[in-house]
């Protein structure tokens, strides 16, 4: 009688479905992880062209931080970028702001080293303060004695903190930007008109040629400037509450647009590429960058230089609560002591 071999003999189910089963299973997560590969890709690949288009079409502002290390704050592992916002045309920027120019806002945006927080402090362009070798003048004189080194050490000087990078805004950009994102939804604390465009108290999105306008009106207030530093941070609000909101992220082609639209008007030190930004976006955390908080830097109102000048006189014991709380990580408890946004 003939035997068939073991081996030849079919598989009966109970010896074949395991491994079946075990097939299907691993081909079925093989698809998922290739259909959840597939996005983030895409998305990283999007993230990683938006980064290079800013990297490459910001101008760079050479040598915009002291060369010599000599008497600067140390790092404490916070993170301070000095913007400083001017009304230089395109392609001006790192000319003019380097060495012989004023600018016309100047802010501190500080991420404390242990809190997702984010603080922005506004200084009066007219501030009395000590530029380093050059005696008393306002502060934004720094720009045209010595150009932007110099302005980061009489900064660095008064706050008793380090300055990390450095951005320069020409407010002309704010009006691409704001087209780009469909319009920055604001605050408006009152009435006015500026440059032809008029502004009624309340709730209002502007566009692009209203925003501009919004930012560097002055003349419509009566207590001018402080009304324009006011504006220039309710827009700033407004801008990142737009760009946070999911119906921007989840557009690629308005992301797009607004940093090729952008980063024109954007000059930055040499080292503030778009993975730095990010890693300090990220250290805020997205909570603290829709609720900055912002405020002037303490004064005790104006007054008037032995040379005949219109000043903005510094509170200096509120300064020196300031520079502490910037040193000590304490911010979120100063911040309760003086009148923010």
């Amino acid at each position: 009688m003939s035997t068939t071999p073991e081996s030849a003999l079919p598989e009966t189910p109970s010896r074949r479905r395991p491994w079946s089963r075990r097939r299907k299973v691993l081909t079925l997560l093989g698809v998922l992880l290739v259909l959840l590969l597939i996005p983030v890709l895409i998305v990283g690949g999007f993230l990683y062209k938006l980064g290079h288009d800013f990297d490459a079409d910001s101008p760079k502002l050479s040598q915009a931080l002291p060369s010599d290390d000599a008497g600067r704050p140390k790092e404490d592992g916070s993170y301070n970028v000095l913007l400083l916002g001017s009304d230089s045309r395109k392609g001006e920027a790192d000319e003019k702001v380097v060495s012989g120019q004023r600018s016309d806002a100047i802010m501190l945006v500080h991420t404390p080293l242990r809190r997702r927080a984010a603080y922005v402090v506004s200084i009066m362009r007219d501030t009395w303060v000590d530029i380093p070798g050059h005696g008393k003048a306002k502060i934004n004189a720094g720009l045209n004695y010595g150009g932007i080194p110099l302005e980061v050490r009489t900064i660095e000087q008064l706050l008793g903190t380090r300055i990390d990078h450095v951005a320069e805004i020409d407010f002309q950009g704010f009006r691409d930007l704001t087209n780009a994102v469909g319009g920055v939804p604001v605050d408006v604390p009152m009435d006015f008109t500026a440059d032809g465009h008029e502004f009624r108290k309340g709730e209002q999105t502007l566009d692009g040629d209203e925003a501009l306008a919004f930012v560097r009106d002055r003349y419509s207030f009566q207590d001018g400037d402080y009304q324009r530093v006011r504006d220039q941070r309710i827009y700033l609000r407004g801008l990142l509450k737009k760009i946070l909101s999911p119906e921007t992220l989840s557009s690629p082609t308005k992301l797009s647009d607004a940093v090729e639209k952008f980063s024109p008007y954007v000059s930055v030190d040499e080292d503030l590429t778009a993975r730095e930004i990010v890693a300090m976006g990220m250290k805020a955390g997205p909570s603290g960058l829709r609720n900055m908080t912002m405020f002037t830097l303490p004064n005790s109102g104006t007054g008037w230089s032995e040379d005949g000048q219109s000043i903005v006189i510094p509170d200096e014991d509120a300064i020196h609560r300031l520079s502490q709380a910037l040193e000590n990580g304490t911010m979120a408890d100063y911040v309760k002591t003086i009148p923010t946004d």
